[in-house]
């Protein structure tokens, strides 16, 4: 199990449980119950290890990242178990393609996910099991599944007889009999029913093959989760989530699988996000439209992708684009530049100038937890938490623009107060992960690459632009501010002297 690595909330353990979640299966929100000493079981379908991640898997990571991360917040202990799908038709084909083996392929395509997951801040789960270590364990599910009846054997091959779990495709929605219907899946002619699924396939000449009762063979690929997550979680576990498309027939068929064997309920809470669509189709390489995570990464900041993910409720259809992507570079840089001024003004000598705060404004800031707090125990309504960032932010800028000086005690130590808050909520999104001067001067050099003008260069006109001003000479100090801008380098001009940045979008 893993304990919580950041801040735990300070309400009480054993206080009511208030987080609601909106369940696929019952089509509404219901309460998360845990036990007494709140231990919660999480099972994520992970990547099939044959190419690297795109966007979508990063939503997948990040969703599920974030709700971890909450639940850790809030003082739970979590058993989080992401799978990695390492045999499969599309990892046979992909090695035979590359000349390889599908262990080889699959080994690289796991590292490639690391080092993307890591660049992204993602938090590794409690275990990761992988499915060619846990043959045996899907053998022996397999074989009770036939000794009740629900799988049998044709020709090398096992399949699941959908007609005898009767509320199969309770999850989806879909009618058994129409399901059957209108079927269009070329009939095995050793299945008994179009609909039933595999359970073992038997290899093919050149493919890669486990022994088994029924002949050498390899998992199918839906009884590898039913498997795994029964040796780690149990017959029945809290949360088990994925993307939408797993909906049917992935978890469809897991259900079948777990709750036809044990007769128990399988999940308490199925949990899936939205598609990603880039200008609103689905990603595809035949379109030209597939983007990876190591594509968008090398033009933009890990968190700016978190908080592009975030600002969007993970159940709804997440759009990519330039332009949404500048808006979330644009939002980064507001959250960064508030701790960075804020941080700045906290270092002046505490005083008894004159009081610049509101009550209002004072209430938002101490507020700030108790309205993230509510909005995410709302299903998680990540969107609706960084609303509340953000009107803190505008509240801090506020206050800190309008500093008397000296300013007063009262109005630094809100100042403080309030970005010691944004950090905390922030970081549950694994946001605001950086030092603030160091992601700007990161920023800066990273940019600069493009610019044709050095820092020094920059300095040197922001220099002669003031020194314009201060003679009152507004033509050439605006003459210089239009120089810069045509060079991406935006001003901005405070209490504190002139900054500069360069534009990433």
């Amino acid at each position: 199990m893993m304990a919580s690595p950041f801040a735990v909330h300070k309400s009480k353990k054993n206080e009511p449980m208030t987080i609601h979640i909106y369940n696929t299966l019952t089509h509404k929100k219901e309460p998360l119950t845990s036990t007494p000493d709140r231990q919660v079981r999480l099972y994520v379908c992970g990547i099939t290890a044959y190419d690297y991640c795109h966007i979508g898997h990063a939503r997948s990571a990040l969703v599920f990242d974030m709700m971890f991360r909450y639940l850790l917040y809030e003082g739970y202990e979590v058993t989080y178990i992401r799978n990695f799908t390492d045999i499969d038709d599309k990892i046979i084909k992909r090695a035979q393609e590359q000349n390889t083996t599908c262990e080889e392929l699959s080994e690289r395509f796991i590292a490639a996910f690391y080092e993307d997951m890591d660049r992204l801040g993602v938090a590794r789960p409690f275990l990761e099991p992988r499915a060619t270590r846990h043959v045996a364990e899907i053998i022996a599910m397999i074989r009770e599944l036939m000794d009740k009846g629900l799988a049998y054997q044709a020709g090398n091959d096992v399949f699941y007889a959908v007609d005898r779990f009767k509320s199969y495709g309770r999850l989806s929605g879909r009618n058994l009999e129409e399901m059957k219907a209108g079927a269009r899946i070329a009939v095995n002619e050793n299945k008994t029913n179009p609909l039933d699924f595999v359970l073992w396939k038997g290899s093919k000449p050149g493919e890669p093959f486990w022994e088994s009762p029924w002949g050498p063979g390899r998992p199918g690929w839906h009884i590898e989760c039913s498997a795994m997550s029964r040796k780690y979680l149990g017959d029945s576990f809290d949360i088990h989530g994925g993307g939408q498309d797993l909906i049917f027939p992935h978890h469809e068929n897991e259900i079948a699988q777990s709750e036809g064997l044990t007769e128990k309920t399988f999940v308490k809470l199925w949990v899936h996000h939205g598609f990603v669509t880039i200008k609103d189709e689905k990603m595809s390489k035949s379109l030209g439209n597939f983007l990876t995570i190591r594509d968008v990464l090398s033009r933009y900041h890990p968190e700016a992708l978190r908080l592009f993910v975030f600002s969007t409720h993970y159940r709804n259809p997440l759009d990519y684009s330039e332009e949404a992507m500048a808006h979330a570079v644009a939002g980064l840089d507001r959250l960064y530049d508030c701790l960075a001024q804020s941080k700045k003004v906290s270092a002046t000598p505490l005083s008894n100038g004159k009081v610049v705060s509101t009550s209002a404004e004072r209430e938002k800031i101490e507020t700030l937890p108790l309205q993230f707090k509510a909005a995410m125990d709302d299903d998680f309504n990540t969107a609706r938490a960084l609303g509340h960032i953000f009107d803190a932010v505008k509240v801090l800028n506020r206050i800190r623009q309008a500093l008397s000086s000296p300013p007063a005690q009262e109005d630094l130590e809100l100042l403080n107060k309030g970005a010691t808050l944004v950090l905390e909520v922030s970081g549950i999104m694994g946001l605001l992960s950086e030092d603030p001067a160091q992601f700007f001067k990161a920023q800066k050099e990273d940019a600069l690459q493009n610019i044709i003008l050095t820092s020094e260069e920059i300095e040197g006109l922001i220099r002669e632009r003031n020194a314009a001003r201060d003679q009152k000479d507004w033509t050439r100090a605006d003459a210089i501010r239009k120089e810069l801008q045509s060079k991406n380098i935006e001003i901005k001009d405070g209490p504190d002297g002139t900054f500069w940045k360069v534009k990433t979008i």
